[in-house]
């Protein structure tokens, strides 16, 4: 295989793919007792159809956790005829784990757990990952390309014995078959310049769930976390974060469906782009500090790894008989040397010189700002565009393309009232606001969860005051 071909370049940017896939897989404390551990399975659900249409899923939205049986990516790419795009569709496999004891007939009857000398296990659903590739022309693209991924179901059983080596009973696996398609199409889009509109839509084709089946019997024909990844050769995908101004039209135009593609890959490169069901930056990474996957991409790992260390021997022997990768993260955490968990505590990414303009400012982590980025309290007014704002004033949400949550972005235009004015321990200002027309505004309000922008992200509405 070339070592500088799609492939190549797709297999550089598995790494956030591959903490997108275990998302949420299974979260701290990591037992199945947890609460948060028995309702699994949140992100890029792709369900059979008619499942779907029984119980209302809607077909249409951007990035979250909503099911469908169906996403779409639609991107830009430049590109002529020759070059080789390559499509990689990557999901979970559900697969279940029963734990079955032996009886004094020599058959087997499923429980909750089984003991068998020092190791226990727990019935609990796993999952295998799957990938599946599609790679053509993009001149062949124009005419469009089908492929129809056919997962075969399967049984693995691991016999179990207790310390004198007399079975006591077994573990089994089974999996369910799943059908899909992903059809992948290039058509010209409306630009100054040679532009194509790249299309990937992927779709569950299961026709054996019985529309009525409750959820957990669902997944077993689920792809889950799906999302995809595609490479290019001789050609180079468009942000639809940040187009050239030349494109930006275009990019308004790409409708992408549960799903939503970024430039992937090192920073400056754009011949990879990664589509996934949780929003995410241009060129995401992950943290060079980080010793490993914890399945919660959106935490930190010092704050997991050392409420890991924290759990009971009994805790860390349910975890580790909850899940294989359970029981990975307990041993890695139990081995970490101080010295890489002293690695953990912090980095500094970005180093600015005093007095800097907003165009230049470091990116803020997705945490800032808050009351636990160090917030002072709030001060009385801020200057804005020579408006003075002080509570009560009204402004327009004007977030940043880069540097700001992600979440932000859909905010913009919106309206807001200011409900504090707030100082960094830097000396940064910053408004914390509440959207108008939310109808959760009066509760923020009273628990303090506001949104922060800083005054180059907003605009004042002169003469405008809201009422307190």
């Amino acid at each position: 295989m070339p070592t500088d071909g799609p492939s190549c370049r797709i297999a550089g940017a598995e790494a956030v793919a591959d903490a997108i896939l275990y998302e949420g897989y299974l979260l701290y404390p990591y037992r199945r007792s947890s609460g948060k551990n028995r309702v699994r399975w949140q992100f890029g659900v792709l369900v059979p159809p008619a499942w779907a249409q029984a119980h209302g899923l809607v077909d249409s939205g951007v990035a979250g956790s909503a099911e469908s049986p169906w996403q779409q990516t639609e991107c830009l790419v430049e590109a002529p005829d020759t070059a080789t795009v390559r499509i990689r569709l990557r999901f979970l496999h559900l697969q279940r784990k029963v734990a079955e004891r032996r009886t004094p007939d020599g058959g087997h009857r499923p429980v909750d757990r089984i003991e068998a000398g020092d190791r226990t296990e727990l019935s609990f659903d796993e999952a295998v990952p799957r990938e599946y590739d599609i790679e053509a022309s993009v001149g062949d693209l124009r005419q469009g390309h089908r492929l129809d991924v056919r997962v075969p179901g399967g049984e693995d059983v691991e016999p179990l014995v207790d310390d004198r080596g007399e079975p006591v009973g077994r573990v089994v696996r089974r999996r369910w078959p799943l059908s899909a398609s992903v059809t992948v199409s290039a058509a010209p889009a409306e630009a100054p310049f040679p532009l194509l509109r790249l299309r990937i839509h992927v779709e569950n084709t299961d026709g054996t769930t019985a529309p009525d089946s409750p959820r957990d019997a669902a997944l077993r024909c689920c792809l889950l976390a799906a999302h995809t990844l595609a490479g290019v050769s001789e050609g180079r995908f468009l942000s639809l974060l940040d187009p050239p101004e030349w494109a930006a039209p275009a990019a308004r135009g790409c409708r992408n469906v549960h799903t939503y593609p970024v430039l992937a890959g090192e920073p400056g490169s754009v011949d990879v782009l990664l589509s996934s069901p949780i929003i995410l930056y241009d060129h995401p990474q992950i943290a060079p500090e980080s010793p490993g996957d914890l399945h919660d991409a959106a935490e930190i790992d010092e704050i997991l790894s050392l409420r890991t260390l924290t759990l009971t021997d009994a805790e860390k022997r349910e975890a580790r008989a909850t899940d294989p990768r359970a029981a990975a993260i307990v041993d890695r955490v139990d081995s970490m040397p101080p010295e890489v968990l002293e690695r953990l505590h912090g980095a500094i990414r970005t180093l600015a010189p005093v007095g800097r303009d907003a165009d230049s400012a470091p990116e803020r982590p997705w945490w800032e700002p808050g009351a636990d980025a160090g917030i002072t309290p709030e001060t009385e007014t801020l200057l804005v565009a020579g408006t003075l704002l002080a509570r009560g004033s009204r402004v327009r949400l004007r977030p940043r393309r880069r540097g700001t949550d992600a979440h932000d972005m859909f905010l913009d235009g919106r309206t807001a009232r200011v409900e504090q004015v707030l100082l960094d321990v830097d000396g940064t200002r910053f408004l914390a606001v509440t959207v108008d027309d939310d109808p959760g505004a009066e509760l923020h309000q009273w628990y303090g969860r506001l949104r922060h922008f800083r005054p180059e992200e907003v605009e004042p509405l002169t003469g405008e005051v809201a009422a307190p």
